[in-house]
């Protein structure tokens, strides 16, 4: 309930900042005025600079939208929800002055597009600042949207959003017009309600001549086009824009369109801004806040079409010669944009929203699969067999010198038979003697049971009598071979340099090599069993690429155990297993050794088959006498199952 709590308050806050801020933003002249009121409500209005109140005005709104952004994504959640908690301190300190005293009647906390009270804004403010306390309290509860490392973008791409949304609604005219004069306000029609007595923002709308003549019923009243110039007071007026000012009324004499200058300054200044820029158009005297309201550019251009407002340019923006070129009704100036408020929605969420949301999303998934890939970590047993399904699982018989011809070929027709009609859930392969080879292979489905020779000539071809190369075993439709295994070792003395060719010789021929590893009884009594599997892999094996060593199975036997009767532990087993892996981790890297299938070759049947298979790093078998019948090989088969 607490965590519920937490996020809830955090929402209101964070979506009353980001709305704050962002109707601040996009009218900075607007919250310029309503900081200047706070300063003369205070009484030291006339001691800061109007440059310093528009640089508040910037930096306060692009502040609480930031802040609002922050605190929506939970970003530096101990340090954001403090500063925002202190902010509401102060904002609700000052809201009850207000609320008291009542020196200006409207805060501006959410601009002109929300008015409230000030009561209703110290109400307001004490809400949010229970919620704020609430937040501050407990931070930590705030679920994050976006992972501590991808903060940094959300921040900036915020700051800078916010502060280009300013500068352009600064430089141009408010992105969005909460006011009674935005682009499309009939005037005219607003008046005649007000002069019929019906409520209407319009009430201090007034423009009269010079000799003091009201003319406001008869300017709105005009059909047609008529240009209203407007600079609350000309003497801080920005003078940069003359020319095109003097253009303007030059076309508007040419085509026969009224132009008016409304202003709040003396006629002195009138006069004054008259010399110094040979303008002759009349102007009217109207209330500085009416003309503050209207356009938020001084001096700034609104045209009206029968008392409609229909266009509004800033000082930086006014229509110039090229857009100027022929008369109102036909040109694109003259008639209702079509820049309509929905159009303005999607460009920010295509420009800020949607940047953010696919942000969201895609960390959000980052760290998704980071958390699943600690919880893999963390779980042995899920690590058991995951490593397992990432290598292949086999179950290799060596026939040895078992097996004649017909004999061999009945054993392969019923292990075939019964495979086929039972799935098995790991891949088996039989290794027979050579004059089997081509036999077999018409007799087994090579998708169900793999084949493979005993084993493989050291030479690629020549007068060698009684050898096979490896390119004969591939011939008959082998995919295996076995090498360097224990009896081939002792019996025939296969040195690794031996073994080095023959691996080579079938690598070259398209063999896959199970090689063989292990050590004898003495050697285990000498506790030297990592010493010589590790030899044995250096001196035959370990020469190869990368690419080449991904083709080798490792079966371990251990000497001893072999015909014997005897059987490593699964614990013994699991050991060494561990050991190879680690140390082909160490030449080839961890994805390698993850790799590798590592089978194990000590007198295995189906009895202690479960146990060892069990074992994260034993991939399988390579299985003796136990292979000879079909039942005992593929009770041992099904262990996997």
């Amino acid at each position: 309930m607490k965590k519920i709590l937490v996020n809830i308050a955090r929402f209101v806050v964070a979506l009353t900042f980001i709305l704050s801020g962002f109707v601040k933003a996009v009218d900075p002249m607007g919250t310029q005025y309503k900081i200047a009121d706070y300063l003369a409500a205070m009484h030291v209005g006339e001691y800061i600079p109007d440059f310093i109140t528009l640089i508040a005005s910037v930096l306060l709104s692009a502040a609480e939208f930031w802040l609002g952004v922050c605190l929506l994504f939970a970003i530096r959640r101990r340090v954001v929800t403090r500063i925002i908690l202190i902010w509401l301190t102060i904002m609700t300190l000052l809201t009850l002055w207000l609320a008291l005293a009542n020196p200006i009647s409207d805060c501006g906390c959410f601009g002109d597009a929300i008015v409230l009270t000030n009561w209703q804004t110290f109400w307001k403010n004490v809400f949010l600042f229970a919620c704020a306390l609430l937040i501050a309290r407990h931070p930590l509860e705030m679920m994050r949207f976006i992972s501590r490392s991808n903060q940094w973008i959300v921040m900036n791409f915020t700051a800078l959003f916010i502060l280009i949304v300013a500068g352009e609604s600064l430089y141009k005219l408010p992105y969005f017009d909460f006011r009674p004069y935005h682009i499309g306000t009939d005037l005219r029609k607003g008046w005649n309600q007000m002069m019929e007595g019906e409520e209407s923002p319009y009430t201090d709308l007034f423009m009269e001549r010079e000799d003091g003549t009201d003319i406001t019923d008869s300017l709105l009243n005009i059909k047609g086009y008529v240009f209203l110039l407007v600079s609350p007071h000309l003497e801080q007026a920005d003078e940069s824009q003359f020319d095109k000012i003097n253009l303007l009324f030059e076309y508007t004499q040419e085509k026969g369109y009224p132009l008016f200058g409304l202003t709040a300054s003396s006629e002195k200044v009138i006069n004054r801004w008259r010399n110094g820029t040979g303008a002759e158009y009349a102007f009217c005297m109207t209330d500085d806040i009416v003309l503050k309201t209207m356009i938020r550019s001084n001096p700034g251009l609104i045209l009206l079409k029968d008392g409609k407002i229909i266009r509004k340019w800033s000082n930086n923006d006014l229509p110039d010669e090229d857009i100027l070129s022929d008369r109102l009704e036909k040109i694109e100036i003259g008639q209702m944009p079509e820049d309509s408020i929905p159009r303005k929605v999607t460009m920010i969420i295509l420009w800020y929203i949607l940047p953010l949301f696919v942000l969201t999303i895609t960390d959000r998934l980052w760290a998704w699969s980071n958390w699943v890939k600690k919880k893999e970590k963390s779980n042995k047993i899920y690590q058991t067999f995951k490593r397992k399904d990432m290598r292949k699982k086999i179950v290799a018989g060596n026939w040895k010198m078992n097996l004649n011809l017909q004999e061999g070929v009945a054993l392969a027709k019923e292990l075939n038979e019964a495979l086929a009609a039972d799935k098995p859930n790991c891949g088996v392969v039989i290794c027979t003697p050579f004059i089997h080879l081509a036999s077999v292979a018409q007799v087994i489905n090579q998708d169900i049971i793999g084949l493979g020779a005993e084993n493989c000539a050291d030479k690629e071809k020549g007068a060698f009598t009684g050898e096979v190369s490896a390119e004969m075993v591939k011939s008959t439709g082998a995919q295996y071979v076995i090498l360097g295994h224990s009896e081939r070792r002792e019996y025939y003395k296969e040195t690794p340099e031996i073994l080095k060719e023959k691996v080579l010789l079938a690598l070259k021929n398209g063999l896959k090599v199970i090689f063989c590893i292990g050590e004898t009884l003495e050697e285990r009594e000498a506790n030297k069993q990592n010493e010589v599997v590790k030899a044995e892999l250096e001196g035959s094996v370990f020469n190869l690429s990368e690419e080449d060593f991904r083709k080798i199975v490792i079966a371990y036997e251990p000497i001893w155990a072999i015909g014997t009767g005897k059987t490593a532990t699964a614990e013994q087993a699991e050991e060494i297993h561990a050991y190879i892996r680690s140390i082909v981790a160490d030449k080839y890297g961890k994805a390698v050794a993850e790799d590798t299938s590592i089978l194990y070759g000590g007198s295995c049947k189906a009895s202690n088959a479960p146990e060892l298979f069990a074992k994260p790093d034993i991939d399988g078998g390579l299985i003796g006498g136990a292979s000879l019948k079909c039942a005992d090989f593929k009770g041992i088969i099904d262990a996997w199952k």
